[in-house]
């Protein structure tokens, strides 16, 4: 194996294995909500954990522009710049926390007008949501902390704290829920102590890592220096941006299958897993992506940036390949395991064949996304995300009236193609229009 593809696989094999354990922090909150005794609680624990997870997706930018901008500044060996983006990125993380606190209330009730539970849905969910939000500083700075220690090369430390938060979130929920005998009171609260543990935890992790190296160079006069804090502030509104396009697309894709049927809903809900599944292995070359292509153009090694990003679409081709064989042979099989209901088996046979093609179709996004966040090519990631976005809308308004469900899931497959065709044009634009860093 050539030192390239170990480079690669040492960053991307740990980032999967965090991917892997992210759902479990909903799942051990919606498997004890389901044993206390009313479906109101999964409920509240489903609407409660959408409501977060949109705003931390949204938010996301923490992660990402703080990975790609560390790469860099390792790449060039600056470490004045690499312990103050840390500092900086906390700064802002901290600030943002502080400010969807304050905002607590409109934001459940804005949300929760949105989705419209029942009222004894609503009340249980409001209660999740009044305690989980105390855990936002910890999570958004945990995003900071982790996108730099992806920007530092170094998936290890990640992995450590996300097998820690389920581990911690496991054992609190049981605690309060049925050694204390709370109900959601005692479910959020063990997924805002497993959030808190992480973030501490991380931290103690950095002190005894990279503190002797880093402390003492962080420019705390800096910190908020107008120049340095502008650069972060235009990666990152182009990620949030970026990231709305997304997120339109993807509860577009909710709601119009929604409106189709609750048939056609389940089936579009379980054929997405074969996305989610993809995407879990593909996010882990796109950190690899991140971190060694943002170390390389930081450093401005041009040959070997080249070479490290056809290695990253060689591994891109090759799973892509793999999964959509997989898929295609069972993906049946898989859909049978998530449910045993005869008619979503039956239904979801007609639209196989577009989840088949999905990982085909995505790869090129995912790679694209890990080199355009380590260059901090930001800009061209909006533009792309912006006319994918508008391709999904046109084909499926278009498409709609005859084929239906069909056209959603073309519409969606178009969107992920557009997106890699956009991002290689863009890329080919910019590598003949500009220079690497020295």
């Amino acid at each position: 194996m050539k030192s390239t593809d170990r480079k690669i696989l040492k960053i991307a094999l740990p980032s999967i294995v965090s991917n892997i354990t992210v759902p479990l922090l909903g799942l051990v909150d919606t498997a004890i909500s389901g044993h206390l005794g009313s479906a109101v609680y999964i409920g509240a624990v489903a609407v409660g954990s959408m409501i977060f997870n949109v705003i931390y997706w949204i938010f996301g930018f923490l992660r990402m522009g703080t990975s790609g901008m560390t790469s860099q500044a390792y790449g060039q060996r600056n470490l004045d710049s690499v312990a103050s983006l840390l500092a900086r990125s906390i700064a802002v993380a901290l600030g943002i926390a502080f400010i969807i606190i304050l905002l607590q209330t409109p934001i459940c009730n804005a949300a929760l007008a949105f989705i419209n539970p029942d009222s004894h849905t609503a009340l249980a969910a409001r209660t999740y949501f009044s305690i989980c939000i105390w855990g936002a500083p910890a999570m958004l700075c945990l995003y900071s902390l982790t996108g730099w220690y992806i920007g530092m090369q170094n998936t290890r430390l990640p992995m450590m704290i996300s097998i820690l938060q389920n581990v911690v979130n496991i054992v609190a929920s049981l605690i309060f829920v049925y050694g204390m005998g709370m109900n959601i009171e005692g479910v959020a609260l063990g997924t805002l102590t497993a959030q808190w543990a992480a973030i501490v935890v991380s931290l103690l992790l950095w002190t005894n890592t990279y503190a002797k190296r880093l402390f003492h160079r962080i420019r705390w006069n800096d910190i908020i220096d107008g120049a340095a804090m502008q650069r972060f502030f235009n990666v990152n509104r182009d990620i949030f941006l970026r990231t709305l396009f997304i997120v339109s697309v993807n509860f577009y894709f909710l709601s119009a299958g929604a409106a189709e049927g609750t048939i056609v809903l389940a089936v579009n809900t379980l054929l997405m897993q074969l996305f989610t599944l993809f995407s879990y292995v593909m996010d882990g070359f796109a950190y690899a992506g991140e971190a060694l292509c943002g170390r390389l153009y930081g450093a401005g090694n041009r040959q070997e940036f080249h070479n490290t990003l056809r290695r990253l679409f060689g591994w891109g081709i090759a799973l892509s390949l793999i999964y959509t064989l997989v898929y295609a042979v069972g993906g049946s099989a898989f859909l049978s395991l998530l449910t045993n209901d005869a008619e979503v088996i039956s239904a979801s046979a007609t639209y196989l064949p577009w989840a088949v093609l999905i990982p085909l179709c995505g790869m090129a996004a995912f790679v694209w996304d890990g080199v355009f966040i380590g260059t901090t090519s930001t800009r061209g990631m909006l533009l792309s995300s912006a006319v994918s976005a508008l391709l999904f809308f046109i084909v499926y308004i278009l498409l709609r009236p005859q084929l239906h469900n069909h056209a959603l899931w073309l519409a969606f497959l178009v969107y992920l193609a557009a997106r890699g065709v956009a991002q290689t044009a863009i890329f080919r634009y910019n590598t003949t229009n500009t220079e690497y860093k020295g």
